[in-house]
């Protein structure tokens, strides 16, 4: 007979006492994974039935196949040596938030579903508001990521042109409206775009600004470019920004950008996701210079602030325009005290939300302003350590400068010096073999046509001795490369 209701707790307790005894030997000895993972395509999914079992399994064999069949096919973004993309960290402080909130399991739509779920965010994003430096004047929201979280500005900013009634006339079949232009760098993340594809907007409705020898936008183009759109009768209504690129983590002119954005009338949202948590450091807090004017900021805590992804935050000056945007309350959703608090329902797309804030709450009570501000502090001094030792190689070039802690370099043998396409080669062929061994993990790029190398540093695990020894297998597979 078919067991009704939930598995019996005591099972719960003992599978729950398994996982976590798993998770905090993980957590101590991450490396004894291989951080890419080494399986082929298709091979975990064969490895599991076609179909879903028709009597009930018992959770230790559930486990068992996570330990022998799932974790194989993972890549460690928590692993000390992961260099890929933005280094992340699920911390121990995150990953019990993690938990308490997937077993409290509520949905923070209105506040009446949860009034500690709205509540806390409202607390959380302060705290954190306050930490980055941004003035009293940025209000929150908490989003799964900073793609959404743009997403979500871009369409407040098309909102704010009131006069094109877009909210209620949309966009489509209307021969009385302009081609709106939103502007971006060309080193911008692609979110961007494909907001402008979401929107409406179409590719069209994006213009890339050009960007300086340190690959960052550069302001007098884009007030030439603002002022060719206007001349073309097209309407300008928003510039996006970035606070550390994806590339190169360069920091766009935001001052000199805040100042275009308000002489002409713009909404000006920046792109702070991975960057912007820098500006904890009080010597870093520079990196938002000009935020304040900003109508919109976003900055992922589960990019280098040591909460599990997902965990996106995003500021405005306005949202009155944002909640006019998005909200659109039906009669089941109405409560009696909707005058009086906050529903983040209206703030976003999803109705649907979960309780990202208990989690973020909790790393910054466990390891405290100071205690963060002291670990991104030692990110950036291994990352300048690292583009030192490139600098001072004769055989390796970096490509970019380090203002934080993502060093772009690429391998420059003597034997290939000035040959771009061979060098290119020799340089995915080198990152290849390097991710392949299992003992580190970096990603790429392409800066004015040159493969560019790039190692990230953002987990909380990371120590020297993981940077030099990333260093060590980067030499000694360029070596062996070169020798072939």
């Amino acid at each position: 007979m078919t067991q009704s209701g939930d598995i019996p707790v005591e099972d719960f307790k003992r599978a729950a006492t398994r996982a976590i005894d798993w998770i905090a030997s993980y957590l101590t000895h991450p490396e004894e994974y291989p951080v890419l993972a080494q399986v082929r395509p298709g091979e975990m999914k064969t490895a599991l039935p076609a179909s879903a079992p028709k009597s009930a399994e018992p959770l230790d064999g559930v486990l068992d196949d996570f330990e022998e069949i799932v974790v194989p096919g993972i890549t460690h973004w928590n692993h000390p040596c992961f260099f890929a993309y933005f280094g992340i960290t699920g911390s121990a402080p995150g990953i019990l938030g993690e938990l308490l909130s997937a077993a409290l399991n509520v949905n923070g739509m209105l506040w009446q579903t949860s009034p500690a779920a709205t509540e806390l965010e409202e607390v959380a994003l302060d705290w954190l508001r306050q930490m980055l430096g941004l003035p009293e004047h940025f209000d929150g929201v908490i989003m799964d990521t900073a793609s959404v979280s743009t997403l979500c500005a871009i369409a407040a900013a098309r909102h704010a042109l009131s006069d094109l009634e877009i909210r209620e006339r949309g966009m489509s079949g209307r021969s009385d409206l302009p081609l709106l232009r939103l502007y971006t760098s060309e080193q911008a993340h692609s979110s961007v775009e494909k907001a402008a594809l979401v929107l409406g907007l179409g590719k069209a409705g994006v213009r890339k600004v050009p960007t300086d020898d340190a690959f960052r936008l550069d302001a007098g183009a884009l007030e030439s470019a603002i002022t060719e759109d206007r001349e073309a009768g097209h309407r300008p209504f928003c510039v996006t920004a970035t606070v550390g690129t994806t590339s190169t983590t360069s920091i766009d002119p935001i001052p000199a950008i805040a100042e275009i954005c308000r002489r002409e009338g713009l909404w000006l949202h920046v792109d702070a996701a991975y960057a912007g948590s820098a500006a904890v450091i009080p010597e870093y807090r520079h990196v938002l210079d000009g935020c304040e004017a900003a109508t919109s900021v976003v900055v992922n805590p589960h990019k280098w602030l040591f909460t599990p992804i997902d965990c996106s935050a995003l500021y405005t000056t306005r949202p009155d325009v944002l909640t006019g945007a998005f909200s659109l309350v039906p009669e089941y959703l109405r409560t009696g005290v909707d005058g009086e608090i906050r529903n983040y329902m209206d703030w976003g797309v999803s109705l649907g939300r979960r309780f990202r804030a208990l989690k973020l709450w909790m790393v910054l009570r466990c390891f405290g302003t100071e205690g963060i501000a002291l670990r991104l502090r030692e990110h950036i001094r291994l990352a300048q350590q690292f583009a030192g030792r490139i600098d001072e190689h004769p055989e390796f070039e970096r490509l970019a400068p380090t203002p934080l802690s993502v060093v772009c370099f690429r391998a420059r043998p003597a034997h290939i010096d000035s040959d771009e396409e061979a060098l290119n080669a020799f340089n995915e062929t080198l990152l290849q073999r390097l991710n392949a061994g299992g003992q580190v993990y970096l990603s790429h790029t392409t800066l004015d046509g040159r493969y560019t190398l790039r190692l990230a540093i953002g987990n909380v695990r990371t120590e020297e001795r993981h940077v030099a020894r990333a260093w060590e297998l980067i030499c000694a597979e360029g070596k062996r490369l070169a020798s072939e």
